[in-house]
């Protein structure tokens, strides 16, 4: 029985990480299947860095 998780990020946000990481043609040939599990690693480390610098900006 296998559960799929609805994700936390949207579709437009994992789309632009992936373009920064320069992995968008392989989602966009292959679907978020066809990644790696590095580039899946980068991703998630990216959106933390971005999140903590958002954070850091807040009064």
């Amino acid at each position: 029985m296998s559960r799929r998780r609805r994700s936390t990020m949207s579709e437009e946000f994992k789309a632009e990480l992936a373009k920064d990481l320069g992995f968008y043609n392989t989602v966009q040939n292959e679907g978020w299947g066809g990644i790696r599990a590095k580039d899946a690693g980068n991703m998630v480390k990216r959106a933390i860095q971005i999140a903590e610098q958002a954070a850091s900006r807040k009064p």
